[in-house]
């Protein structure tokens, strides 16, 4: 009879890999701030965006990757679903952890870097919307950060949750017969 890996265990590597998943997210988006806030020339700026963005995408499946295999060497007895619960969870506490420090960011630290580019957004539409869709705006504008809170939340888990899926599939070693053993 196989030993059953346990939800602590699960959810032990997942704290882990969920940290250092939102640490990478939460460094990017405060390079991606500080290029946004600089002198820099809007071509250049965009295409150091572009290259940023192409190295956190792909930085976080093989960090995603590198967890769920680190998962199954230290757990040789985890079946596909148990690794698929691991990054599942693993994608669930990095979103809540990034989704976090992007509303601290928003809400707290850059708070003049947001209002700065809040005002420039209501400068631009003041001349085609009538006062109610401006006081709508304003209202939307003052609830951003918990907008973008629960949207990255949700968009973060999603992903993750998708990606779980396909990396669980060639992750644990495939045992064609592990249904026909006898207890």
């Amino acid at each position: 009879m196989t030993e059953k890996t346990s939800r602590k265990d699960i959810w032990e590597a997942a704290g882990y890999a969920g940290l250092a998943l939102g640490l990478a997210s939460t460094i990017y988006m405060y390079i991606v701030n500080t290029l946004a806030s600089s002198e820099i020339s809007t071509g250049i700026a965009t295409l150091g965006n572009l290259i940023l963005w192409m190295a956190k995408f792909v930085g976080c499946i093989f960090l995603m990757k590198f967890f769920m295999k680190k998962f199954c060497t230290a757990h040789p007895e985890a079946t596909k679903k148990e690794v698929y619960h691991m990054g599942v969870a693993t994608a669930l506490l990095s979103a809540f952890f990034f989704a976090s420090m992007q509303y601290i960011d928003m809400s707290y630290i850059s708070t003049e870097f947001y209002s700065a580019q809040y005002q420039l957004a209501l400068q631009q539409y003041s001349s085609v919307m009538d006062s109610n869709s401006l006081n709508t705006m304003k209202e939307f504008i003052e609830n951003v950060p918990i907008y973008t809170f629960v949207w990255t939340l949700i968009y973060c888990t999603a992903y993750g949750a998708v990606l779980s899926s396909i990396l669980s599939r060639n992750i644990t070693e495939k045992d064609p017969f592990a249904d026909y053993k006898p207890e």
